[in-house]
């Protein structure tokens, strides 16, 4: 039996010639299938990136200041753009929200889950440091803090809270080490 898929149910017609779509078993899951072309609609994940910049035992980042999760703070990037290469998304992130230059040096992890239907599929963690110093909040944040791993304020998104426990874990092995 083919696996269902979680899908947009917002996805009703072919992008090629404008027919009904219809969830049927296609190559190994329930997928919407055109009802007159050959056409197979594959709900591909976002894939989105994201920075993480650790100073003197602190570290950087943004409130959202749109939906989802308005508000609250995450680590700072977003999603990647068609064609757009992950590393390179990061850097423009970070420019967009933080009016800063970065400079990634390291790959941490990739988190995989879907909050929500709009989410990202993936989260790509890159490690960075901060070529330019003045933070000037703009785009999708409304603030900027340098936060310790015990005063981390409520933070938006799973990936991100995972990045963060982890840092926490971390943070107190170093310590009782």
């Amino acid at each position: 039996m083919p696996a269902a898929t979680r899908d947009d149910p917002a996805v009703r017609f072919c992008v090629r010639c404008g027919a009904a779509l219809v969830r049927r078993s296609q190559q190994g899951a329930i997928r919407p299938g055109c009802t007159a072309c050959d056409y197979v609609h594959f709900f591909d994940p976002k894939v989105a990136a994201a920075a993480w910049i650790e100073e003197e035992g602190r570290v950087l980042l943004v409130r959202r200041a749109v939906m989802p999760q308005r508000g609250l703070w995450t680590i700072p990037g977003g999603y990647v753009d068609a064609w757009e290469d992950p590393a390179g998304a990061v850097v423009r992130e970070c420019a967009e929200e933080l009016g800063v230059v970065v400079e990634l040096t390291g790959l941490l992890d990739i988190v995989a889950g879907r909050e929500h239907p709009r989410g990202a599929g993936f989260v790509i963690f890159y490690s960075a440091r901060l070529r330019t110093r003045t933070l000037q909040p703009a785009d999708d944040v409304d603030q900027a803090g340098w936060f310790a791993a015990h005063e981390l304020p409520e933070l938006a998104f799973e990936a991100t809270r995972i990045m963060a426990a982890r840092w926490q874990a971390a943070r107190a092995a170093q310590k009782s080490a």
